[in-house]
């Protein structure tokens, strides 16, 4: 068994335009006096980090990681949440996703999907130059309106869409592979690929890619009204990345999973700082740790009402508080007997 790594903290939810959070450089040193080992740095804005430098110069790459180690901090894994999105958008949300790309891509789908398409091979080499195995985006969708069958999907339909879907991912997964990187994706609603059985129609398209691997956030999991702990079981040997991040399903006799338009505060379903929800962390950890989990435990705060500061404060403790740091011996060694084949034969009566 493997102990994980932790505690680390996604950023996205974090930078701003004011100190300490407008830098890489303080905001590392803010995540680390906090106690975080590790951060998970967002890719959609250059002046932040420079996705496309740190994929073409080592150097760069090697500055970034140098300057992060200096303060105490590694690199858990970069993201490319925002570019995933777009390499599959239905043009019902074209206006909406254009905002996550270059304004000279804006208002031409073909275009914007060429480049995030770049966008992710780039974080295949940048992952590669930082010395990263696992990378975490999301998949896009163009099926997410015809989740709920009504009107009756046309036979095909779905079938279409994930050979579709699976066309435009296959040649970043190759590049990814290229560079020795899983893919992860984020399981999630709004995306073709948001649970076990979406994800394993994708695999089956794309050929079971070898990389095509997961990142495991139990939230949007308990929303759906999922086991996330069998979940874990299934696809124990695909989970790269960890998101602990927490959630409350409170269904009424208004409301249930789609929450009737509502905004977060007044939703059934709510995501919350760490602890204050319903997740089960300590049957998670204890099944990452049973399964060789390698990766890290990376924090991703997203609450309807803690303020983001001290959610980061209290999440840096409590992952630290449910890492395992796991056993190299059993616990009955102390009356172990001693054996060889011979032994074991005549206990058996052979």
């Amino acid at each position: 068994m493997k102990t994980l790594k932790g505690p680390g903290i996604f950023l996205a939810q974090f930078i701003a335009e004011e100190a300490p959070y407008n830098t890489l450089e303080n905001i590392g040193k803010w995540a680390q006096a906090l106690g975080y080992k590790a951060v998970q740095i967002p890719t959609n804005d250059p002046s932040f980090f420079n996705l496309q430098q740190a994929a073409e110069s080592k150097t760069y790459a090697d500055e970034i990681k140098g300057k992060l180690l200096e303060i105490g901090l590694e690199i858990s894994e970069l993201s490319t949440h925002l570019q995933g999105q777009l390499i599959a958008v239905h043009p019902a949300y074209d206006e909406l996703f254009d905002g996550f790309a270059p304004a000279a891509v804006r208002n031409n789908p073909k275009a914007r999907t060429e480049w995030a398409t770049q966008q992710l091979k780039y974080a295949a080499m940048a992952s590669a130059n930082l010395g990263l195995n696992a990378h975490a985006t999301f998949s896009g969708s163009l099926l997410w309106h015809m989740v709920y069958p009504w009107p009756q999907r046309p036979a095909g339909l779905v079938e279409t869409g994930f050979k579709e879907l699976a066309n435009r991912w296959l040649p970043i997964l190759n590049e990814f592979d290229k560079h020795g990187v899983d893919l992860c994706y984020e399981i999630h609603p709004g995306e073709d690929l948001h649970d076990g059985v979406s994800y394993e129609r994708f695999l089956e398209a794309a050929d079971n890619h070898p990389r095509a691997c997961l990142l495991y956030d139990p939230s949007h999991l308990l929303l759906q009204g999922m086991d996330y702990l069998s979940y874990i079981d299934y696809y124990h040997e695909r989970i790269k990345m960890f998101h602990v991040k927490d959630a409350e399903f409170n269904p009424t006799g208004k409301q249930g999973v789609y929450g009737g338009y509502s905004g977060w505060v007044e939703r059934a379903g709510r995501f919350r700082s760490l602890g204050d929800g319903q997740v089960d962390f300590k049957s998670i950890f204890s099944k990452l740790a049973a399964y060789d989990y390698e990766g890290w435990a990376v924090l991703e705060w997203e609450c309807a009402l803690k303020n983001s500061v001290d959610g980061a404060i209290e999440g840096a403790e409590f992952i630290k508080n449910h890492i395992i740091k796991v056993t190299d011996k059993a616990f009955d060694d102390f009356a172990a007997t001693g054996t060889d084949e011979a032994f074991n034969r005549k206990i058996l009566g052979l």
